[in-house]
Parts: structure tokens; sequence; C-alpha cells
């Protein structure tokens, strides 16, 4: 054990380092969306959501470092490598929609052009419905729409960046009367 620490100890040393810094960012990366969250009066849960998704882009930044750290050479583990990327080459590929989905939800939680409770109208040839609709719920893939009619309508995140959306008018703050921010 003291061979290994003696021998690798500028790695470990750095990947100490990395770790710190990594900690430090995803610090300030989830105060930063609790902040926006909390300025855009986002669901806690979909505010969770996004957190999730920018802690596994920062990991897989941290384990690219710690490849590159200790000098684990690509051609060493070449073929786990390839096979996870075919595996996972083919499931993008066969799930592009799900991937699209979910970058359109990080999307519309940064940019929060309408929030749970608005009223909205969706300009969609493909859509059977034309009228009102209450955004009930903002999740991952999709959102929940309600209909003037009651019904529940689930319309994927994806497709609200693609068509026209009518902001009809917003959802009310009830202790002060005035329209969210």
């Amino acid at each position: 054990m003291d061979t290994f620490i003696t021998t690798n100890q500028e790695a470990l040393i750095a990947s100490i380092i990395v770790f710190i810094i990594f900690l430090f960012v995803r610090f300030i990366f989830l105060k930063a969306i609790r902040k926006v969250a909390k300025a855009g009066h986002f669901n806690e849960m979909r505010t969770r959501l996004v957190g999730k998704y920018i802690i596994f882009g920062l990991s897989a930044i941290l384990l690219i470092i710690l490849v590159f750290i200790w000098g684990i050479k690509f051609k060493d583990i070449g073929i786990l490598l390839s096979s996870a990327f075919a595996i996972v080459g083919v499931a993008i590929f066969a799930q592009w929609s799900i991937l699209s989905n979910v970058t359109a939800g990080v999307i519309l939680f940064f940019s929060f052009p309408f929030k749970i409770g608005d009223h909205i109208r969706i300009h969609d040839q493909d859509l059977d419905y034309d009228g009102e609709l209450l955004i009930e719920d903002i999740r991952a893939y999709h959102m929940h729409l309600r209909t003037t009619t009651g019904e529940l309508l689930t319309y994927p995140n994806n497709m609200l960046l693609q068509k026209a959306v009518l902001l009809l008018h917003e959802e009310k703050d009830h202790n002060k009367g005035n329209v969210k921010d």
C-alpha cells in the first residue's frame, strides 16, 4: 500500500484537487439552479430534475479528467469503451426523441417562457385540440396540459420549442394579486 502511495503521489494529489474543484463547481451550479428556480417560481421536482442532469454532466467530465490524470491508455480499455459506445449509440439513435425531450425540458427550465398555472394555446396542425390549455405540470419529457373540457393532454417538450405557442394569461400570485415574474 505504501509503495502505491509513493509511486502515485502526484496522481493522488491531482485527483484530490480535481475532486475538491468538482465539489465546489457542483455547489455553485446547484446554487445557481435553485436561484433561477426561486426567481421563476418553479416546481421543486422540476428543479431537482435539472440539478440531476447538471450533476450527471459534471460527473462525466470528472471521470474523463481522472482518466487523463491516471494515464489510463484508451487502447488498453478500447474494447470496453467501443462496446459501451456502440450500445449507447444504438440506444441514443433508437431513443433520440427522449433525449430531445429531456434537452427541451432543460431549455424550458432556464428560459421559463411558461410556468405551471399558465394558460396557453398551441398552434399545431397535428393536435386535435385548438382551444385554451392549462399547464398543470412540466416534467422531464412532456407537459401535462388540461383542456377546458377537463381532459388531460400530455405534450412533448421538444414540440413546445418547435411549434408556435401563444401565452394567453399567466398564473396570478394569489397573495399579492400580481403576475409572477
